[in-house]
């Protein structure tokens, strides 16, 4: 019949098919060769075993409990032996690649309430690699929470991540966000590591922070609180000079906001319901993953 596709040639792909090879192509593939030897799954079923783990209630809608239980097992599987974090990393290389990264990278953190499930993990015997003695679970007047610390690049997805207990503060971390930001290089050469502008709010505003900044050669754009406006004034001379601040650039602080709220649209991530700290964190990269997939 006219119009029609032969028996014998390629069926069309339907759109949907076509996005989902497209992200197939962007996020995981790029990693399958970082992946050899240290995949729980055989090369063939890399892909099977990735789409399994979407099927987790956090972020679609549920599905039968042992497809549930198989996909967290491989989930948190994958997150200590580190295979989510050399996902992530094949991604941003990709990315870095193509010239897609905005490297204007704005710092922040947000708090996500704990769901009661979330307490009673383990606290005796042989601790799983790499998880906090505190599994990143604090306590403060709104209960138990944990804090997601992240830098984003200019259009809006995250750059590195890292987990906290909630009531930890904004400052102490940022040293550790931004030796998370490592970004490889596809071919030869080291690592980049130093984003060309950091943008964060007054609660970054240290010595401690700016001079990190200084001697890495990287802008700070960080406004001055106010106390610590008065206190440099008070002490006249003294004081010194007050430090720069782009007024223009730090308007891109949106970014990390928006970046905030991409990840909230898994339920899973607005509210924490995995004990360990590895198992959240690792549900945040592969959030990224998606987010960066559709680029």
């Amino acid at each position: 019949m006219a119009g029609c596709p032969s028996a014998s040639g390629p069926r069309p792909l339907s759109v949907r098919r076509e996005r989902a090879q497209a992200q197939w192509s962007r996020s995981y593939e790029p990693a399958l060769p970082l992946l050899t030897g240290s995949c729980s799954c055989p090369p063939p079923n890399e892909r099977a075993c990735s789409r399994s783990v979407r099927v987790d209630p956090r972020f679609d809608g549920g599905g039968p409990r042992s497809v549930r239980m198989s996909s967290h097992k491989r989930l948190l599987r994958w997150a200590v032996d580190g295979t989510w974090e050399k996902i992530f990393a094949a991604v941003l290389a990709a990315a870095d690649a193509d010239d897609d990264i905005g490297w204007t990278a704005s710092v922040d953190s947000t708090v996500c309430r704990a769901h009661q499930h979330a307490a009673g993990a383990r606290k005796k015997g042989d601790p799983v690699q790499g998880e906090p003695a505190d599994h990143a679970l604090g306590r403060s007047r709104g209960g138990l929470s944990a804090k997601v610390h992240l830098a984003s690049d200019l259009h809006a997805r995250p750059l590195a991540i890292t987990v906290t207990a909630g009531q930890a503060g904004d400052a102490p971390a940022f040293t550790a966000v931004m030796a998370a930001l490592r970004v490889p290089r596809t071919g030869r050469g080291r690592p980049r590591t130093r984003p060309d502008i950091v943008i964060a709010d007054r609660a970054y505003s240290s010595r401690a922070i700016r001079s990190h900044l200084r001697e890495r050669r990287i802008r700070a754009v960080i406004p001055q609180p106010v106390d610590q406006t008065r206190n440099r004034l008070r002490r006249g001379p003294r004081g010194g000079r007050p430090p720069s601040f782009d007024a223009d650039a730090y308007k891109q602080r949106n970014t990390v906001e928006r970046c905030v709220n991409r990840l909230k649209q898994w339920r899973g991530l607005a509210m924490r319901t995995d004990k360990l700290a590895i198992a959240y964190q690792a549900a945040l990269h592969l959030a990224a993953i998606l987010i960066w997939a559709r680029r």
